[in-house]
């Protein structure tokens, strides 16, 4: 039931040798009517990579501090949003719809605090090139549900609350509450991955993204209809961590596989 599911990375397998096979996770997913299936591509030649191997959605991921853009994609964050415009452009001229990252939105590994107005000012850059939503990213989990409160006062400043999204690390046990902090303020979107899998080849010591299992239950006790199976994604969880060989990040997942129950 999930209407969105990040299939794989278009980034240089020297970088990043875990992405180096995009090509057949692109031939070999089973594609589903009605679910879009993004992938990351850093720069033009990411693009048309993505594009001949069947994408017909694609991201961009920018930062809000200069000094994780210099690790993450080797270039300054000007340079990035330059090396954006060419993607954007051309993914509109063939009908793709691009969506934004904002990276280091509430803190960043080699700066330390990142102010809300430079989030706002990268977030405001990236919309107003054509991406139809801008994701903002607590990629080392530092954030708090002041932090998140404050910087989405800024971001919501100069785009449309209806274009944003957040992407929430939990490597310091904060993604629910500052996911609840960002819907409560009207974001109705929210990244996750099953199992909590994932974390950063730039940000030592980070986690990765929160638990899918775990926001669909605070969902679900909100009263938020989101259309997604939580046994199901718990299915997929586990058959990803075991093939793995890792232990869920899940909470739900755990406690409900020790006690035999999802409620």
């Amino acid at each position: 039931g999930l209407p969105a599911i990040e299939v794989t990375s278009f980034v240089s397998s020297k970088w990043v040798p875990q992405m180096a096979d995009h090509k057949e996770v692109m031939r070999g997913i089973e594609r589903h009517p009605g679910v879009q299936y993004p992938v990351l591509t850093p720069n033009l030649q990411g693009f048309h990579s993505a594009i001949a191997a069947g994408a017909t959605e694609v991201s961009v991921f920018g930062a809000a501090s200069e000094s994780f853009s210099k690790m993450n994609i080797n270039c300054s964050i000007e340079e990035s949003i330059e090396r954006f415009e060419e993607v954007i452009k051309s993914a509109r001229n063939m009908n793709i719809p691009v969506r934004g990252y904002v990276s280091c939105a509430l803190g960043c590994p080699y700066e330390g605090n990142v102010v809300p107005d430079k989030v706002a000012e990268v977030s405001k850059r990236l919309y107003s090139m054509g991406c139809y939503e801008i994701s903002l990213g607590d990629t080392i989990g530092v954030g708090t549900p002041g932090s998140m409160k404050k910087m989405l006062e800024a971001v919501m400043k100069e785009i449309p609350l209806s274009a944003l999204a957040v992407h929430c690390h939990d490597t310091y046990g904060q993604a629910l509450a500052n996911i609840l902090t960002a819907i409560q303020m009207g974001v109705a979107v929210v990244d996750s991955s099953v199992a909590g899998l994932g974390g950063c080849p730039y940000a030592k010591g980070a986690t990765g993204n929160v638990a899918t299992e775990d926001v669909i239950y605070m969902l679900n006790g909100l009263g938020i209809n989101t259309g997604v199976n939580l046994c199901a994604v718990m299915e997929a969880g586990n058959f990803i961590c075991t093939a793995l060989n890792k232990k869920t990040n899940s909470k739900v997942a755990q406690a409900s596989f020790r006690t035999g129950t999802t409620n």
